[in-house]
């Protein structure tokens, strides 16, 4: 059975800073009291606070950004869209307190290498949260692959209204292709981020051949996964499945695998050992 991965561990984190982040998210920034391996992108950190604010179970977060202060110290940053309980106390979080920092856990995505069809990077909300560190790495080269041009590289951007085009600036700085989407048209392209991917295909700015990565709400991931399947495209989803313990013990984020698939042995894969990040040869959400 999967296991947790050898680099996780528990440990405490000191809180850097909490600064607000479009219209209904924050960005966390915590210092690890422990020192870490540089992480890939898309994995994430199970996080809680420590004095009985936050419920007892902690929520998971996919890694923003990862590096090094102005200090040396190694600091995590997480994108937190303040919904519940649990994301309402990490943002009331105040500087110098600690909270509980389970991870890295689950694994990342594929090694974006520089060479065949652009990658197309669909985030819908605050499924943008592991895209930054995602193109940095792309552009750096990881796994002795050759690195990515900018222009090999489209982040395509979709949320409700402009407010939820999370740190926009800070994907656009990064270089590549940014396009936007929004349902009211507010900003970018009226639409979602399949309507703007078509357009893009439509007007000859991307091929037909495309590699995808995407992350958002699972309609979004469901309808993603239905156009790689009819399309014969490469594509990968980082699912935003609720989890308990985020170990692979509770069974409770579990995913429907494809029959034949590479984890077709087992009708669900855990979504917390197993991914987040899925093929769609080997889970399947639209029940293909």
């Amino acid at each position: 059975m999967p296991a947790p991965p050898p680099d996780a561990r528990s440990q405490t984190a000191e809180v850097v800073s909490v600064e607000p982040c479009g219209d209904d998210a924050v960005v966390l920034r915590v210092r690890p009291e422990a020192s870490l391996a540089p992480v890939r992108a898309s994995r994430f950190f199970m996080l809680r606070r420590e004095d009985g604010l936050s419920p007892l179970i902690p929520r998971p977060y996919s890694i923003y950004r990862d590096g090094p202060a102005s200090n040396g110290a190694r600091e995590l940053e997480f994108l937190i869209k303040v919904m519940g309980r649990g994301s309402q106390a990490l943002a009331k979080s105040r500087p110098g307190e600690r909270l509980r920092l389970i991870g890295p856990l689950g694994n990342g995505w594929p090694t974006l290498d520089g060479d065949g069809p652009p990658w197309v990077l669909l985030a819908g909300g605050v499924g943008s949260a592991p895209f930054l560190m995602g193109i940095q790495q792309a552009l750096a080269g990881m796994d002795d692959a050759r690195a990515c041009r900018p222009d090999q590289l489209w982040y395509l951007f979709g949320a409700a209204t402009k407010g939820l085009l999370y740190d926009l600036g800070a994907f656009e700085a990064t270089g590549v292709h940014v396009h936007t989407a929004t349902v009211d048209g507010s900003h970018g392209r009226r639409g979602n981020v399949l309507d703007l991917l078509e357009d893009l295909q439509r007007r000859g700015d991307l091929p037909s051949e495309v590699r995808l990565l995407a992350c958002g709400p699972e309609p979004m991931l469901e309808a993603v996964e239905h156009l790689a399947r009819e399309r014969g495209l490469e594509c990968w989803l980082s699912l935003e499945t609720l989890m308990g313990c985020g170990v692979g013990i509770c069974n409770g984020c579990p995913v429907p695998t494809v029959p034949g698939g590479p984890l077709g042995a087992w009708t669900n894969a855990k979504c917390c050992v197993e991914g987040p990040v899925f093929s769609v040869d080997a889970v399947t959400l639209a029940g293909a």
